[in-house]
């Protein structure tokens, strides 16, 4: 295994905004967790590896082939299966030859690979993905038939397939059921390559070798994983909070002397006056004796305000040390429910994959919807929204499929809430960390933990304000901060919530009062997330994502 390095790496986006400027730095090699908040150039560095964006100026070494699953390939709702896997070429040029069309150069794109579909077929159903391609014909099928979490599982397995020798991942368990990101952990710890993971999963950043953190347009390496990192942080800026209460205790200090140091001075000053008008010495003494006070004078002011601004300096220097990062500021509308009050009641609702589903919710109930990756989770949220509840609702989807991409974020905002006034729109963006020219770019060019911002601002704008919230795997791409304010947030928000998640921690933390988990036979009340699934036990038939071993390298 060998490293990632770079070399003065410099790109700025279109409107001259910087993300890094002169980058050098080392990566790997092994398992590496990239971290920072979000906006930091996680996902830009990822795509300047790939070549996907051109530096200004600066290089890129890169050990081997790459393999690359993207954060944003739940957005392509359009492409097929075999896109995915990288042989939809092979196929069309395969078909044109069957059909009695072909050309010259489709025998040439077949080559050897004239039984590429039902080989195809046969691996996706030793990989444990039968369920996502079981026959031919489902190798046509598009991203929008999947769930998030088969299409992550789906986007692994094809760079898998490529035996790539770096490794590129950007959250990837985002939408994973337990089960899944289990066997995701393995799949990882197998691989012999370089890997280099851009997640918000604590679990599997402290699984890593090491952790390589972006801020402020650098990188900085450590050893261990996530645990090990935050001990590091932790133990520095405690080091750093005492260095600034030193600094201040020092100016303060030095300020007390200068300020004493020129009282002393005006007395001298005053008394060597009073002396001279008095005619005491004579009045060329008197003049040497100013002459020679106001040098010694001039020196001590001046060696006080020397220590001063030194002081001074310092503090700033240990001020830059104490980390203040941006977080986000949610403020939920501030609705209430009542007990008992209806908010949906869903009767015999049949879904595309066969429950039947029952589902009543009353007050300002809290509910965990959970269930295996694939089982029609999602499925249920739009069925909900299509019965319409009987309370003002919002649903925060999980593919973040809500913008318009031509259009800024100020102005996908400002379509979702007429009623809101430009100041009223910015002053929301700016709780979210769209503050001036950032409000400004293109909803495409936001990052995974962008869109979810500009996607919660936009929630919580439009009006009427919502009784009922519906959230599919909100916390998805939330660093760390912003994740503390968005359950902050929930758990003082007086309305009802059904909050599609696999992160426990959260659903504990945000005190859910009722789980139900979707099964391939229905709704089952206090369901719990499974958890004891082996890695190698098959799951087909309750529905469960599978993860394949890392194929052997050639």
């Amino acid at each position: 295994m060998t490293s990632l390095s770079f070399s003065d790496l410099t790109f700025h986006w279109p409107d001259g905004t910087a993300v890094f400027d002169g980058l050098d730095a080392v990566v790997g090699p092994g398992q590496i967790g990239l971290v920072g908040s979000n906006g930091a150039g996680k996902s830009t560095l990822l795509r300047l590896i790939t070549g996907e964006l051109t530096p200004v100026r600066g290089s890129i070494s890169v050990p081997g082939s790459l393999g690359y699953l993207r954060q944003d390939l739940g957005l392509r709702t359009g492409q097929r299966v075999d896109a995915v896997l990288g042989i939809a070429d092979v196929r069309d040029a395969l078909h044109r030859i069957e059909g009695g069309i072909g050309e010259p150069a489709d025998f040439d794109t077949v080559g050897a690979s004239w039984q590429v579909e039902d080989e195809a077929v046969a691996l996706l159903g030793r990989l444990g993905l039968d369920y996502v391609a079981g026959s031919v014909d489902d190798l046509d099928r598009t991203l929008d038939t999947l769930s998030g979490g088969e299409t992550v599982l789906l986007g692994l397995v094809a760079e898998l397939l490529r035996e790539p020798d770096v490794l590129l991942l950007d959250e990837p368990t985002n939408n994973l059921d337990a089960v899944a990101r289990a066997r995701l952990y393995a799949v990882i710890r197998q691989f012999t390559g370089t890997v280099i993971v851009v997640s918000h999963d604590r679990e599997l950043l402290d699984r890593m070798d090491g952790i390589a953190e972006l801020r402020s347009g650098e990188i900085r390496c450590f050893g261990g994983g996530f645990s090990d990192y935050e001990r590091i942080i932790e133990a520095e800026q405690e080091a750093a909070r005492a260095a600034v209460r030193d600094a201040r205790s020092d100016v303060r200090k030095q300020a007390r002397e200068l300020v004493d140091a020129r009282t002393k001075l005006d007395r001298r000053a005053r008394f060597a006056q009073k002396m001279q008008d008095n005619k005491r010495v004579p009045k060329i003494v008197a003049g040497l004796r100013k002459n020679a006070a106001e040098v010694s004078a001039g020196k001590l002011r001046n060696s006080h305000i020397d220590k001063l601004d030194s002081a001074r300096e310092t503090l700033d220097h240990a001020t830059e040390l104490v980390r203040a990062d941006r977080e986000i500021r949610i403020e939920l509308p501030g609705t209430r429910l009542y007990p008992g009050q209806d908010v949906l009641d869903l009767r015999q609702v049949e879904l595309a994959n066969g429950p039947v589903i029952d589902l009543s919710v009353s007050g300002p109930e809290r509910i965990a919807l959970t269930g295996r990756n694939g089982v029609g989770k999602t499925t249920l949220l739009r069925r909900i929204v299509a019965q319409g509840p009987t309370v003002a609702w919002r649903l925060l989807p999980q593919r973040l499929d809500v913008f318009d991409e031509t259009r800024t974020v100020f102005e996908n905002v400002a379509a979702a809430a007429p009623h809101a006034t430009p100041e009223q729109i910015r002053g929301q963006l700016a709780r979210f960390l769209f503050r001036g020219a950032d409000a400004d770019i293109a909803a495409a060019a936001l990052s995974g933990g962008e869109r979810l911002r500009a996607a919660l601002a936009t929630l919580l704008l439009a009006q009427p304000a919502p009784k009922l919230l519906m959230l599919d795997e909100p916390t998805n791409n939330l660093d760390l901060p912003s994740l503390a304010h968005l359950t902050q947030a929930l758990v003082s928000f007086e309305g009802a919530l059904i909050v599609v998640s696999h992160d426990e921690r959260f659903l504990d933390d945000i005190g859910v009062t009722r789980r139900l988990e979707l099964t391939p036979e229905g709704l089952r009340e206090d369901g719990a997330i499974a958890r004891d699934v082996p890695p190698g036990e098959p799951t087909r038939d309750s529905g469960a994502d599978s993860v394949p071993t890392t194929p052997p390298r050639r």
